[in-house]
This record gives C-alpha cells, sequence and structure tokens, in this order.
C-alpha cells in the first residue's frame, strides 16, 4: 500500500444500467427473479459501490499484486432505476485501521438517490489470499 492512500480520498463513478443488471437477470436459475420488474438489482448495485471503491484505490495499491476484498457492506436501496438510466457513486475513505479502508458510499440516478451506506474492504496481497483458498479446497 502506498503512502498516498489517505483518509478522505474521493472517487466518482459512472455506469449505465444494462439490462443485464436488473432484477429477473440477478439468478437465472430462479423463477421469482425471472418475473419481477426491470429493474437495477439490489445484488449488482452493491457490486457497482464495490466496484467504485476498488477504483478509487487502484492507484494507491501495488496493483494487481495487492488487491482488495468486500469484507462488510450496509447499504439502504432506496429508489429502483430503469434500464437505460445513469447510476453515478460517490464514494469517500473515511477510515483506516491498518488494511481495514471504510467507505461512506453514496449512489443516484437521474431522479433520486437510490443508496446510502458504508462499505469496508481489506488489502491483501493476492498470491497469500490465493494461496488460502487453494488450502480450503
Amino acid at each position: 500500500m502506498k503512502t498516498s492512500l489517505k483518509v478522505g480520498l474521493r472517487y466518482q463513478h459512472k455506469f449505465t444500467v444494462p439490462k443485464s443488471k436488473t432484477v429477473p437477470n440477478l439468478y437465472p436459475e430462479s423463477e421469482e427473479f425471472k418475473i419481477m420488474p426491470e429493474v437495477f438489482a439490489t445484488g449488482y448495485l452493491v457490486g457497482f459501490l464495490e466496484w467504485a471503491c476498488i477504483l478509487a484505490i487502484k492507484p494507491h495499491l501495488d496493483w494487481p499484486m495487492e488487491q482488495s476484498v468486500g469484507t462488510h457492506i450496509n447499504v439502504s436501496h432506496e429508489a429502483a432505476t430503469p434500464v437505460g438510466h445513469e447510476v453515478i457513486a460517490d464514494v469517500e475513505l473515511v477510515k483506516m485501521d491498518g488494511k481495514k479502508l471504510t467507505f461512506n458510499v453514496e449512489a443516484r440516478d437521474r431522479v433520486d438517490v437510490i443508496s446510502k451506506g458504508t462499505h469496508e474492504r481489506y488489502i491483501i496481497i493476492k498470491e497469500k489470499f490465493e494461496n488460502k483458498i487453494k488450502e480450503k479446497k
């Protein structure tokens, strides 16, 4: 981790919601999901917020040797976003405890704030992490 990684780091990420990121596409195996409205799925929203945090810190890590994994997420999903709308995530690194990073996160579409909350990530050494996964198998 580089010394440039500091509390106060902010990042904004934009993404246009495609049909593939809607509720019916979340788990194709689920008949229940298939008949739900075609709006941005909460599962994909969580991934979008994680993506924004990853992009925020990537220049401040020894990428790709150092990466980060999500360890906690506490967010709302307050409004539905239809296909074709742009979503914008604003993330801010608000706490560092060693390799544990805490972000305030917020996302909005053209009309509404769609999500607010916090997200924690942990900086890993990719090779060590993958070795632990091999041991688990």
